[in-house]
């Protein structure tokens, strides 16, 4: 066995989701993402159980394992049980550790999606938060919730809603001792640790594409090339 795959199955999550695979292709006729993009899960358990340290590492340095929105479908219709999606999230597990999602336009995602989802969590208690969606961001949310955001405060107090109020309710205010407890269950599970890898990786990413971080923010939250759907032209 090489390093690689030695670290990877140190994730329990590919000892679960690897057990008998026999390359049937079941998952891939399943899966959404391979619908759209030019995923294929059955590869990915291929080059796993390959064990092929070079093929191993272009897999946790490529886009592919990026596609796959873990909503395995793979485990429900595998007739071994075995867990493509767990695999999967081994694969971005290891790949986040050693850095090599900065090789890939889709693993360079990781840096928006970990400072905005995890900075909501930690300073307002909730992954999603109104004050820190803007529209201007997500256009393809529609003139409708680009009125709703313009008028929040009125829209959640028709619904019932306790936006930023104390007590409880949806959107309360989060109390203080309970937002000091999250950041000590991400220091305590690795949370913290994983936010301050992929700053560092993606800190350095930036100094080799010359951007400063807020400029890489924006590059890598709303750049998108062609090649990732199956619709894309060659």
């Amino acid at each position: 066995m090489g390093k690689l795959y030695d670290e990877l199955l140190k994730d329990y999550r590919a000892k679960e989701g690897l057990k008998t695979c026999i390359n049937c292709g079941t998952c891939t006729a399943i899966c959404p993402a391979a619908e759209f993009y030019r995923y294929d899960p059955r590869k990915v358990m291929d080059i796993v159980q390959s064990r092929d340290e070079d093929e191993i590492e272009k897999l946790l340095k490529s886009d592919f394992i990026w596609y796959c929105g873990e909503c395995m479908s793979c485990v429900t219709r595998c007739p071994r049980r075995n867990g493509p999606g767990l695999v999967i999230m081994a694969l971005r597990n290891l790949s986040a550790r050693l850095g090599y999602f900065t090789c890939s336009e889709k693993g360079r995602q990781l840096y928006p999606l970990t400072r905005i989802l995890t900075g909501n969590i930690l300073n307002y208690g909730y992954c999603v938060y109104p004050d820190t969606f803007k529209w201007e961001d997500h256009k393809e949310s529609g003139p409708v919730w680009k009125w709703h955001l313009e008028h929040i405060e009125d829209t959640m107090a028709r619904v019932g809603a306790n936006f930023k109020g104390e007590g409880p309710g949806v959107l309360r205010k989060i109390p203080r001792e309970s937002l000091d407890e999250l950041k000590s269950i991400f220091d305590v599970t690795g949370g913290t640790e994983r936010i301050e890898t992929v700053e560092k990786f993606s800190r350095a990413k930036a100094g080799e594409m010359g951007m400063d971080m807020d400029d890489y923010f924006r590059e890598t939250f709303e750049h998108a090339s062609q090649g990732h759907l199956n619709s894309d032209g060659d």
